[in-house]
């Protein structure tokens, strides 16, 4: 393992990943404060005070690990989930919809913005890779942030929004059993390449497409 190598990769992707993870967070938080429920905002969690959200393990910890275990070919982290108690939103069924797509709405805009810079920035003449690579990074983070919490499994978000669109009976009862098991049953998925292959892949490409699109006008203009 390059040890300056891997500094010089989580110099480059810290601020991304941190800003990612942050305004992801609060957006759910900010979301179900407008929507009823107080319980993120009275926990101090509706902040992007980036100490408020990192897990130790989950953040820092965990990646890093896989990083050095796998040479950098697999990557997951998580930062502590913001408390929302939907029983106490205005149309709880409803509006854990709109909750659950906060988060990675927040993560799709994110996306667009960095991609913004990373034009800007060669517009202007920057040729400093550390900055470009960033810029970069903060796409393809935020990217990943937004199509893997789409995925339609709780605890993600995806799943929390299925859990809305579902009819109330046997299969919204169904996706409560299994939640619990969530975590491990996506990380099994993970791990086979499935959610990779089937869901993270095309949807990146997707993503990038669509960006591309919507920063087009830009890029026109900055000719």
């Amino acid at each position: 393992m390059d040890i300056q190598n891997l500094i010089l990769k989580v110099l480059i992707y810290a601020l991304p990943v941190v800003f990612a993870i942050t305004v992801h967070e609060a957006a759910h938080g900010y979301v179900a404060r407008y929507l009823g429920d107080q319980t993120a905002w009275m926990m101090g969690r509706v902040t992007l005070n980036p100490a408020k959200h990192i897990d130790p393990v989950g953040t820092i910890l965990m990646p890093l690990l896989l990083y050095f275990a796998t040479s950098g070919a697999f990557l997951f982290g998580y930062a502590k989930p913001v408390p929302v108690n939907f029983a106490r939103l205005r149309h709880p069924k409803r509006d854990m919809i709109w909750v659950a797509l906060a988060g990675p709405a927040s993560n799709f805009i994110q996306a667009i913005l960095w991609a913004l810079l990373f034009v800007i920035l060669r517009a202007s003449g920057v040729e400093e890779t550390f900055f470009l690579e960033m810029a970069r990074g903060g796409v393809l983070v935020n990217l990943v942030m937004w199509a893997f919490n789409l995925f339609p499994l709780p605890p993600l978000d995806g799943g929390r929004v299925l859990a809305g669109l579902l009819p109330r009976g046997g299969a919204q009862e169904i996706l409560a059993r299994i939640e619990p098991y969530g975590f491990f049953i996506v990380m099994g998925l993970v791990i086979a390449g499935i959610v990779s292959t089937w869901w993270l892949s095309p949807l990146m490409a997707f993503g990038y497409q669509a960006i591309n699109l919507l920063i087009s006008p830009v890029i026109s203009l900055l000719r």
